[in-house]
């Protein structure tokens, strides 16, 4: 069984899923999509992160570490080049300006974190969030970690991109799930190869498969869109997924609207801003929400 990372876990978290929450954030993703909001979850691996705004300038990371890896000169402060990922300096670090992203975990230790909050839970209606990056990359760990949930009462939501193998999916995870938030940003293949790095064959393939089942008393699913400007939000698009989702007889769906605060998480994680997408710079209008949601409410999808 493949163990992976966790960025973390967020409680009382009132935006993934009915009630009050704990989100389980795993570490990778097989998506790159060039908006994505939480760029620290798309590789598998630890990595060091630096918050400019917390460093005190005191120097005893730079002092102790092996490789000369920190400099003030350099653009991210950490050149990862030469950085060996052996944490000394997130250890040392007397502000917490440095910090390892991801970070392994038991599935006994993440059931007794959240297992305090089943109160609130119960109370509310809510329970525990798998999100990421994207969890069925751990298939086996995540169908344990959810019957283990499952088993202590707890009700399971799934975020997912949709990239998984149905076979495994269906066998391991999908009979510990009660609901599922599913995921579809583009429907043309070229624009999702373009921006999410893959094609979304098998994406859309998936959303049909668990949606069939959901009409027929399996796990409800609901088809989620970020907007993002000139890229997901165009009127084509929306059409296209609105044609889509009426194919499949879903009736309803969720529109995100975007915001561009992840771009201050590529610079904690050495990425530089890239060059052709000033559009992402600002928040989501409300008139490019309004005009997306009138187009899906027009062809009889609920939101």
């Amino acid at each position: 069984m493949q163990k992976p990372l966790l960025l973390e876990i967020k409680g009382n978290s009132l935006d993934d899923g009915p009630g009050i929450r704990s989100v389980v954030f795993f570490k990778g993703c097989p998506l790159s999509c060039t908006w994505c909001h939480n760029p620290e979850s798309k590789t598998i691996g630890a990595e060091i992160g630096f918050e400019a705004g917390e460093c005190v300038g005191c120097n005893t990371c730079m002092n102790l570490c092996p490789e000369g890896a920190l400099c003030r000169d350099h653009p991210f402060f950490v050149d990862r080049s030469l950085c060996n990922l052996c944490f000394a300096c997130t250890e040392a670090c007397p502000a917490g300006a440095l910090r390892r992203i991801g970070k392994p975990a038991e599935i006994e230790t993440i059931v007794a974190d959240v297992l305090r909050d089943k109160p609130f839970f119960d109370t509310s209606g809510g329970g525990v969030t798998l999100s990421g990056g994207e969890p069925t990359l751990f298939m086996e760990y995540c169908g344990q970690l959810a019957q283990s949930l499952k088993e202590k009462g707890i009700r399971i939501l799934l975020e997912t991109c949709g990239l998984f193998d149905f076979t495994k999916f269906e066998t391991l995870l999908y009979p510990f799930l009660d609901a599922i938030y599913f995921d579809i940003k583009l429907i043309d293949p070229a624009a999702h190869t373009r921006y999410c790095g893959v094609s979304n064959g098998r994406i859309l393939e998936n959303f049909k498969e668990l949606h069939i089942r959901a009409q027929n008393g399996g796990v409800p699913v609901l088809p989620r869109t970020p907007l993002i400007p000139g890229i997901t939000d165009t009127e084509e698009n929306i059409r296209a997924i609105a044609d889509f989702l009426v194919s499949c007889g879903a009736t309803e769906a969720r529109l995100l609207p975007y915001h561009p605060l992840w771009q201050e998480k590529n610079r904690t994680i050495g990425i530089a801003a890239k060059e052709g997408h000033s559009a992402m710079n600002n928040w989501l209008e409300n008139r490019t929400l309004e005009a997306c949601r009138t187009i899906l409410l027009q062809a009889g999808i609920n939101l």
